[in-house]
């Protein structure tokens, strides 16, 4: 597997495939990635957290894909090559004489992904791809946050790797077809995936969710809540035999106005009330404690740090280390053919020489 890719979408879906055994060559422009100077660095070595996570178990190779030469040695690639992932703007592929009517000359059965902000049509194509414009398109933005208050972007690069999933996922549908193709995935079509039945119930009613903090419209209460001890918690009542265990639970088990999940939604401000009041009147380990019995979901809202001492993310090994850097582990467990975690991103050009001598050996 070839990636051309930079940032994080699309090495993202190349790593989520290295994790699993692919043998992916990670092509560098001269001068390398940008996320190798995006955010964090390790103590260590100076090295981004996100280049070592993101482009973990890959090869990496630099090529100057405007220099014969260097064009050459792709195009050799991509003779042994399964798939061949790139995230340029749509076109530029192509002005690099790389199309997909030239790979495919050399390989008819290689899978190219394409990862853009847009699509490879459409009249926004040649707009740079960031997520934030995504998310602020996709609907998302316009539903977080307080509802008096500004639409919020997500803390997190949430459309970048919601999109490396995607594109992990359609690369080897397309690969499991044995039909060379191309992949057209991008991040507002992506993000857009997470937003539910919202669009259908605008189109058909007209309906548009306004922002609700932590809440959601058919499921009330839902929201985090602050208990005596200053702990938040977050409790969720998204089946009714849930929500009539809490509603016992918090002694209004007989009240009519909240049988329901119609009833409860009406009365949303009053059972939101009512909940804050009952957790706030507790420490954490006595809500906690009652839902657990209750068979009710609730949980503490962790930091990163209370995360990764959490007893179940110990026991389940979510966090690794790889050479010497912890970070998440596998995407999931395969019975028969589990992937392994060999090495964190590697240094510019390490494995260059042999890849420019003997491709992929």
């Amino acid at each position: 597997m070839i990636d051309l890719s930079t940032v994080v979408a699309g090495p993202a879906a190349t790593r989520y495939l290295a994790d699993f055994g692919a043998d992916v060559i990670k092509v560098e422009r001269p001068g390398g990635d940008g996320v190798r100077n995006m955010g964090w660095r390790d103590p260590g070595d100076g090295t981004t957290l996100w280049w070592k996570l993101v482009n973990r178990n890959k090869r990496c190779v630099v090529l100057d894909l405007k220099v014969d030469r260097d064009r050459d040695v792709l195009l050799g690639l991509v003779d042994g090559a399964h798939v061949l992932v790139e995230n340029f703007r749509p076109g530029t592929l192509e002005r690099l004489g790389l199309g997909p009517d030239v790979l495919h000359e050399r390989n008819p059965r290689l899978v190219i992904t394409r990862v853009s902000g847009f699509g490879q049509d459409g009249p926004y194509a040649q707009r740079p791809g960031f997520a934030s414009i995504a998310e602020a398109m996709s609907g998302y933005v316009a539903l977080s946050g307080e509802p008096d208050g500004q639409p919020l972007l997500p803390p997190v690069a949430l459309t970048d790797e919601v999109t490396g999933l995607a594109a992990a996922l359609v690369t080897m549908v397309a690969l499991h077809s044995g039909v060379g193709q191309v992949v057209d995935v991008n991040l507002l079509e992506s993000i857009s995936q997470i937003m539910g039945p919202l669009l259908s119930a605008f189109l058909l009613t007209g309906y548009e969710q306004p922002r609700l903090g932590a809440g959601i419209p058919y499921t009330v209460p839902r929201g985090t809540y602050r208990s005596a001890d200053g702990v938040w918690l977050a409790i969720s009542t998204s089946s009714e035999s849930v929500a009539a265990r809490v509603m016992e639970l918090i002694g209004v088990g007989d009240d009519r106005r909240f049988e329901s999940f119609a009833g409860r939604v009406e009365h949303r401000e009053e059972l939101d009330a009512l909940v804050a009041s009952w957790v706030g009147e507790r420490s954490a380990d006595e809500v906690l404690d009652a839902f657990d019995r209750a068979e009710a979901a609730a949980a503490p809202v962790l930091g990163v740090g209370q995360l990764s001492a959490d007893a179940q993310v110990v026991a389940r090994g979510m966090v690794s280390e790889l050479d010497g850097v912890p970070m998440q582990g596998l995407l999931a467990r395969l019975s028969a053919t589990p992937g392994a975690l060999r090495w964190a991103g590697r240094e510019l050009d390490a494995d260059g020489p042999e890849i420019r001598a003997d491709g992929w050996g």
